[in-house]
């Protein structure tokens, strides 16, 4: 555990925690060369560590996402340093205020979307395999930032099961889990139709008994078009949902 004024990487002095989660703590960190602040994340996992070293190496640069700078090994554990985000966490801000309006709600998953198109673009595709809004800021721009890529994979058309099983309860898709796990770009489309959900009924399928009804069941005034986007994002078998996520984008755009 890193404690504070410690100096890791021979530059990053750690300056408070900002959270911790599964077997991951992350930290404010200030760069001794130049000054500016980053964010610290501390694993114990090695398979973690070699994601994030490939991501830095894939040199992902995107507006909804923290560039990712660095990725090393030091004293038995794993540290990656990404651009440190001022924002808002959308499960805080659902948890306070409950529902967004049909407009807020779109907006975001079309960032969201246009975020998960990028990454699914590289050759082969990178799954996130974690959406839920817990791993959302919103800032005060209105922009979105998708953080923590502590779950990320790469496919590989040599074996295409998961290696480490990764995601949420409520929010992973059904395929994410057991030995055989295997995920695709259509389980960070079941996961990214999770988060729509939650963000328009303010009901959180990441809680107890973890359930999901019929959109428009919490509220009659929301959109038609949208419950048939989210049922069809959230489908329990794959091939029953949006093949890629420009499909998905289009339907968002026409929605409201």
């Amino acid at each position: 555990m890193a404690e504070y004024g410690e100096v890791l990487g021979g530059k990053y002095r750690v300056e408070k925690p900002l959270g911790e989660g599964g077997a991951a703590r992350v930290y404010l960190v200030t760069n001794l060369k130049n000054g500016e602040k980053y964010a610290l994340k501390e694993m114990k996992e090695r398979s973690a560590a070699v994601m994030a070293e490939r991501l830095v190496n894939q040199k992902i640069y995107h507006p909804a996402l923290p560039h990712i700078w660095r990725a090393w090994e030091e004293k038995g554990s794993f540290y990656v340093v990404m651009d440190y985000v001022e924002g808002r966490n959308l499960e805080v801000i659902l948890r306070e205020g409950g529902a967004l309006s049909q407009e807020r709600a779109v907006d975001i998953a079309k960032q969201l979307c246009r975020a998960l198109i990028y990454l699914h673009g590289f050759q082969p595709p990178v799954i996130y395999r974690d959406m839920k809004p817990a791993n959302v800021i919103l800032q005060e721009d209105g922009r979105v930032k998708l953080v923590d890529f502590g779950a990320v994979r790469q496919l590989n058309r040599k074996n295409s099961r998961d290696q480490v099983p990764q995601g949420t309860r409520g929010y992973a898709a059904p395929e994410q889990y057991g030995k055989h796990a295997r995920s695709d770009v259509r389980s960070d489309i079941y996961s990214l139709g999770v988060t729509l959900y939650y963000m328009l009924t303010g009901h959180d399928p990441g809680e107890p008994p973890y359930e999901k009804g019929r959109l428009r069941d919490w509220n009659r005034k929301l959109s038609p078009a949208l419950e048939k986007i989210v049922g069809k994002c959230t489908a329990r078998w794959p091939f029953l949902r949006y093949s890629g996520c420009d499909k998905l984008l289009r339907d968002l755009e026409s929605s409201l």
